[in-house]
């Protein structure tokens, strides 16, 4: 696979290399917990450290591979790590070595208390609410999950249509770890230009809380140059499972930047830094723009990190920063 000549800048280095889809989380046991895409798309990782820092060169245990056939044999995408109701679990999506694109939402659970030592379980698919007749019937990935009030929700991405798909995002209050307890809610789908380029394509919700709103990131178009993140927020006091009370961005919130080097910046996440009060958003992006071929196996989308910041009306600023070993200059 060919590609234009890599871009060695301060703004493009890697936090942890060849890791798309990052996913960053404290825990309440302490520990950072870093989960990501790997370019196989054949298992789930995870790696764990007391600090962000000591992340990139703490060790990367397998904590579950890929069905040799079947449902979840092909394309392990974008695993997610939660610790709820005192356990552990993992959300990914998975498809068939026989029908690639059959993609759909999986449950892992610990069996122990130590994610890093104790075996996982299989919990099977997600499970929509019951008389949903929508949920999870098509494409669907990237699922993330939101604690608000006592509640907990879930958001994901699934395609709707015929012939060419529509990639939107939903949001539907959890019953258990493993069941939704309402329909489906459309959030947003791809109505402006930014959004169509290759695909029309809404995916990789993530959620930051501050100033009394909720922002949800997200990301669009094709996996290329042109991926790039929206945004959309809501009032902390509004229900969340009124489309009506979200307010989506006109324009993109962070896109490839040729300067620094940084190209098809998208699925992130965030995470408070060790003081509790820093905000930081990990995300994929590559140190190049052009590759020839379909860019979703090109592995070199590597995880980045920035620290997040906030203008004059309290609302995220997305600006990339240099980094030394992943870390402010």
């Amino acid at each position: 696979m060919k590609r234009t000549k890599e871009i060695q800048t301060p703004y493009n280095r890697p936090f942890i290399p060849q890791r798309a889809d990052p996913y960053l989380y404290r825990a309440p046991d302490g520990y950072y917990y870093f989960t990501a895409s790997v370019p196989e798309y054949d298992r789930v990782v995870l790696r764990r450290a007391r600090t962000i820092r000591e992340l990139p060169d703490a060790e990367e245990k397998i904590i579950w591979v890929k069905h040799e056939d079947g449902p979840m044999s092909l394309h392990v995408w974008a695993p997610e790590l939660y610790c709820m109701d005192g356990a552990w679990y993992i959300y990914f999506a998975a498809s068939e070595v026989r029908s690639k694109w059959k993609l759909r939402p999986y449950v892992l659970r610990c069996a122990g208390s130590d994610p890093m030592r104790d075996p996982w379980e299989e919990q099977g698919m997600m499970q929509p609410a019951a008389g949903d007749r929508f949920s999870f019937r098509d494409f669907s990935l990237d699922a993330t999950v939101l604690e608000h009030r006592g509640e907990r929700y879930f958001v994901w991405a699934e395609k709707v249509g015929k012939g060419k798909k529509i990639s939107n995002l939903y949001i539907a209050r959890m019953e258990s770890p493993t069941r939704l307890a309402t329909a489906q809610v459309l959030l947003t789908s791809p109505d402006y230009d930014w959004e169509r380029v290759g695909f029309w394509v809404n995916e990789g919700p993530a959620f930051l809380k501050h100033g009394g709103r909720i922002y949800m990131t997200y990301s669009a178009s094709e996996t290329g140059e042109r991926y790039c993140m929206g945004m959309l927020s809501i009032d902390e006091d509004a229900d969340l499972l009124d489309p009506r009370a979200w307010k989506k961005e006109r324009y993109p919130v962070l896109r490839s930047d040729a300067e620094k080097g940084v190209f098809g910046p998208g699925h992130n996440s965030f995470v408070k830094a060790e003081d509790g009060v820093t905000d930081l958003c990990v995300f994929h992006a590559r140190p190049y723009a052009k590759i020839k071929g379909n860019p979703l196996y090109d592995p070199n989308r590597h995880a980045m990190l920035m620290t997040m910041s906030y203008d004059g009306e309290d609302r995220p600023v997305f600006q990339y920063t240099a980094w030394t070993y992943g870390f402010n200059v």
